[in-house]
């Protein structure tokens, strides 16, 4: 790819960035990557309970800056406020991708019954509503149970890890044992997956990698057509 490829990812906090950048030089090699980070628009989310009118418009003034940098594509790396992304899309003249797209598809391709794990309420709804519209997108019937990892986001935000880790873990063994597979509704969380040791007994999707192993085809995809 050439060395003027840009991609601008708009993050909802600083838990996502370290984990997408690190997966950039393996998979999208000489891609420049632009951070643009608020941790309002998850916090105001969080607080109402929803993504507001004002989020959105945030959201897509962020977009559009990325689209003025000289962005070629534009990541999104929040669920929570995935719906408000689409709401976007329409006002971009480049491609938008949204992080957990290719793990819902995957998800759905995989098993019947899917479990979603989530630390914050409001990406936990978002991500069951991805699943179950890719599911009946493609005509195959699922099931979802979810789970809510209370106490988890804010332990992540405090530094402390390990916490996170352990009521995830409780949590993903316990939804584990009425499901096929489960899917971790936050980028953050994919250091559970990550683990060396862990035996949650069933397959656990994360969506950092299988979403930016979608920027890199839809990146390919698109420089071949504007070629």
């Amino acid at each position: 790819m050439s060395a003027q490829t840009t991609l601008v990812i708009v993050h909802t906090g600083p838990v996502t960035v370290q984990p997408l950048s690190a997966l950039a030089p393996e998979l999208i090699p000489g891609v420049r990557v632009v951070n643009l980070v608020d941790d309002s628009l998850l916090k105001d989310t969080m607080a109402a309970g929803h993504v507001t009118p004002e989020v959105t418009r945030r959201l897509a003034q962020y977009m559009m800056i990325g689209q003025d940098m000289g962005a070629t594509m534009i990541l999104n790396a929040c669920s929570s406020v995935g719906e408000a992304a689409d709401a976007v899309r329409p006002l971009l003249a480049v491609p938008l991708v949204k992080i957990d797209v290719a793990m819902a598809e995957r998800a759905v391709a995989t098993g019947r019954r899917i479990g979603v794990a989530a630390t914050v309420q409001t990406t936990l709804d978002p991500t069951v509503r991805l699943i179950e519209r890719v599911a009946r997108d493609s005509g195959k019937q699922i099931e979802v149970r979810r789970a809510l990892c209370e106490g988890a986001f804010d332990a992540l935000l405090a530094g402390r890890t390990e916490e996170h880790d352990a009521i995830v873990e409780r949590a993903l063994i316990g939804l584990a044992k009425d499901v096929d597979l489960i899917v971790l509704a936050q980028v953050s969380m994919g250091r559970i997956a990550d683990k060396p040791g862990g035996s949650i007994g069933v397959p656990v999707l994360t969506s950092p990698r299988l979403g930016m192993e979608r920027v890199a085809e839809t990146l390919r995809g698109h420089l071949e057509r504007a070629a």
